[in-house]
């Protein structure tokens, strides 16, 4: 059982920015692909960007150019760097693990999730 901890949300104003970790309790990520999803108010929970040991990132089209995904070296904490932020960046935000390697979008590919992160743009 892996036990994710999101960490990092709050209020922000449009054009600001926010970092949000996520770290497993009591040992790394490294043998996992690690996935941020959100899911704001009356809808479905989606991708936003996930990262392998490698290195390799993935991102939604709609978070490209303004968030980035990366981790420490030992992948003990995964970070999304959220800039630009919009107020339709505004949902709760999972952090997410799977035992498989590769980056999926999809929520049933993922094994584990954290109980979640509120991040609120106001405009």
């Amino acid at each position: 059982q892996v036990q994710l901890v999101e960490a990092g949300g709050g209020l922000v104003q449009a054009g600001g920015s926010l970092r949000l970790s996520c770290a497993a309790s009591g040992r790394t990520l490294s043998s996992y692909t690690i996935g941020w999803f959100r899911q704001a108010p009356g809808k479905e929970r989606k991708f936003v960007a996930g990262i392998v040991i490698s290195g390799y990132a993935d991102y939604a089209d709609s978070v490209k150019g303004r968030f980035t995904i990366s981790k420490d070296n030992a992948m003990s904490t995964v970070y999304l760097q959220m800039n630009s932020l919009k107020p339709e960046d505004t949902a709760v935000y999972y952090c997410a693990a799977r035992r498989d390697y590769g980056v999926s979008h999809l929520t049933a590919s993922y094994d584990y999730w954290g109980q979640g992160t509120q991040v609120t743009v106001s405009s």
